[in-house]
């Protein structure tokens, strides 16, 4: 593309196109610290850093004897409730409809019961919440996780997709648009790579003027800068 006329402010007007000029960052796609939403001993840490997870897996998990337990027993009061209730249910025309009722209420407790004792199990596990790398542990076995100073025990992003936050001066807001393509290098690395922009946040920052967009990316380690040109196609 051959540039014939340079503007200020970072325009460049080309035979085809506009160009405005933006710097970036690279972040990971997704991102999250995690932390246990329970109280307890560490059991067990089943990952470390630079570790890849799949979603669901179990990163970590506190003793949990007492909630396993409680969940059984609920689990046991359920099977005789429904019992009760079910036995009950075959002669409810023929019974008072209160104690008829007393039955189906001991039924329906009981099934709230195990959902909240299965809750409180489930709490003592800590999942990963999608498809990831650890970059970052703060957990031992054998630590103690407080229930009222619950801090982040791991940090996981995403393990290869990345997002560009662009930034370019607000005097382009109404020029630049989703869609648009993104000419770009990154600090250190002589080649030069392409995307589109998929989001341009609504506002621009009243410190420095500028405005934020996204652009998807693969592979670049999280941290690094960059910039590059958009390409403002010529009106028709």
């Amino acid at each position: 593309m051959i540039r014939i006329l340079l503007s200020m402010a970072g325009l460049i007007f080309t035979l085809n196109a506009a160009e405005v000029y933006a710097t970036f960052n690279v972040e990971a796609e997704k991102n999250a610290m995690l932390a246990f939403d329970a109280g307890g001993i560490t059991q067990s840490v089943n990952y470390g850093v630079a570790n890849s997870v799949k979603k669901g897996k179990i990163l970590a998990s506190l003793q949990n004897a007492d909630k396993k337990a409680s969940l059984n027993s609920a689990q046991t009061a359920l099977k005789f409730a429904k019992k009760d209730y079910e036995r009950q249910l075959k002669v409810k025309n023929l019974i008072d409809a209160g104690k008829f009722d007393q039955y189906a209420f001991k039924y329906e407790n009981a099934k709230n019961q195990v959902a909240f004792a299965q809750a409180q199990y489930d709490k003592t596990f800590l999942r990963a919440p999608f498809d990831g790398v650890i970059y970052e542990k703060d957990i031992e076995v054998g630590d103690t996780v407080s229930g009222m100073m619950l801090k982040t025990v791991f940090k996981i992003q995403s393990k290869s997709k990345r997002k560009l936050i662009l930034e370019f001066d607000q005097k382009y807001h109404k020029n630049v648009k989703v869609g648009q393509k993104f000419k770009y290098s990154v600090d250190g690395d002589s080649k030069i790579y392409s995307g589109k922009i998929y989001k341009i946040y609504p506002y621009a920052n009243s410190s420095n003027r500028k405005i934020k967009a996204e652009v998807r990316a693969k592979g670049f380690v999280v941290g690094l800068f960059g910039d590059g040109y958009i390409t403002i196609p010529k009106a028709k």
